[in-house]
């Protein structure tokens, strides 16, 4: 049986041998993985309007005012109440400067 296998089988019918086998032998194909994950470029996500006022050091009323403006809008995704925010983009957007300010 090859590791793919395994690991495509439930814990509970698993034999003993197994089990032991895919733990020492599973982390091998998961730390190759990660190694690939860690490679790439990882994002930072915040979380509602305080996740903003961290990232910024801003109260929350300057947050949602920061929010509000419209100037981070590509880093936030908002379904219904739930507010997402790229925090590098949205750091990355806040400090561009406008048109008209030194």
């Amino acid at each position: 049986m090859t590791i793919n296998e395994l690991l495509g089988k439930p814990v509970w019918q698993m034999t003993g041998e197994e089990l032991l086998f895919l733990a020492q032998h599973g982390n091998v194909s998961s730390s190759e993985e990660k190694g690939k994950a860690s490679s790439k470029e990882e994002k930072r996500y915040v979380y509602g309007l305080a996740g903003i006022a961290r990232l910024f050091g801003f109260s929350l009323p300057t947050a949602n005012r920061i929010k509000q403006s419209g100037k981070i809008n590509r880093a936030i995704t908002q379904v219904g109440r739930k507010i997402i925010v790229d925090a590098d983009l949205a750091l990355e957007l806040a400090g561009r400067k406008t048109r008209g300010r030194g």
